[in-house]
């Protein structure tokens, strides 16, 4: 048995996170399990979708979170590790500048990727290990700064596409009725062809969701269970829906328009129910660094 340790450091547009994975090959397989998550919420997308350029104060907050993140790794013992920026870096002005200061604070070296590539990443995650394979799936991961659609036929990746659609943007006004129109036509023209289609969600919006809906963990979330959870977080305030149903500060508000997302994909691919297999860019990151670098 051989054990390594990875780590994928995610830095989006609502929060930063560090995953570290244990990757163990045992009689010719390789096993991933989650080892340690850290979310911190620092919401890059609030300054990079209104002012087009991070604040200092979150400069700041982000570089001392690297630094947090570069001792975690240490203490693990982590073999190596992937540090990928997107939506929110991505659009702000002074986002390499931000990438060349956290090497320089850190040591840590941060990718800022595109769209297409974090669709692949997400879409290339073990998200269909706990599903039937010969199931058709519009995969929908909602992120604060961009949401990455995916067709996955009988295990596979068969098209793939990311749009400025987040939640961090949509509260901000952000995204315009031309994006709206370009999203619906896409998920229309791409689901048409199958006569039954499956939506699968992930990040953190869906996995609180599918808690609220209090159903088992591969069991779906129905559009009509979906709908009702969304009348029941609209016909509360921000801070009922924190004191209430006990949501996070930050999850609070991003979560009505991550719920709209959600519902608009089922309508519009004809999907009846949206399955949430927990995973997201992390575990993808943590799968392409050990496929890419393994010895």
């Amino acid at each position: 048995m051989k054990i390594r340790k990875y780590a994928a450091i995610d830095i989006g547009s609502n929060a930063v996170r560090l995953l570290i994975s244990n990757v163990i090959q045992h009689e010719g397989n390789t096993h991933f399990f989650k080892n340690a998550l850290v979310r911190v919420p620092i919401r890059l997308g609030q300054d990079a979708f209104t002012i087009n350029k991070i604040s200092d104060k979150n400069i700041k907050r982000l570089v001392k979170a690297m630094k947090a993140f570069q001792m975690l790794m240490k203490v693990h013992g982590v073999k190596d590790y992937l540090a990928f920026a997107t939506s929110a870096l991505r659009d702000a002005e002074n986002g390499v500048v931000i990438q060349e200061k956290i090497k320089e604070k850190s040591g840590i070296k941060i990718e800022i990727i595109d769209g297409k590539k974090e669709a692949k990443i997400i879409s290339n995650t073990n998200v269909l290990d706990q599903f039937d394979l010969d199931k058709t799936f519009l995969y929908v991961d909602v992120g604060g700064g961009s949401t990455e659609f995916s067709i996955l036929k009988k295990g596979t990746r068969i098209h793939s596409i990311s749009f400025k659609v987040g939640t961090v943007r949509l509260l901000n006004n952000g995204v315009d009725q031309k994006t709206w129109d370009k999203v619906e036509a896409w998920v229309k023209k791409h689901t048409f062809p199958y006569s039954k289609i499956y939506l699968l969600g992930t990040g953190g919006n869906i996995n609180k969701l599918h808690r609220m809906a209090n159903v088992k963990d591969n069991r779906p979330i129905t559009y009509l269970t979906l709908n009702a959870i969304y009348n029941k977080l609209k016909a509360l305030t921000y801070e009922e829906r924190i004191v209430k149903l006990g949501l996070n500060p930050d999850r609070s508000d991003v979560i009505i328009p991550a719920t709209e997302l959600f519902l608009k994909s089922l309508r519009w691919s004809g999907a009846k129910v949206v399955y949430v297999p927990k995973v997201g860019l992390a575990d993808g990151m943590i799968r392409e660094l050990y496929y890419t670098r393994k010895e």
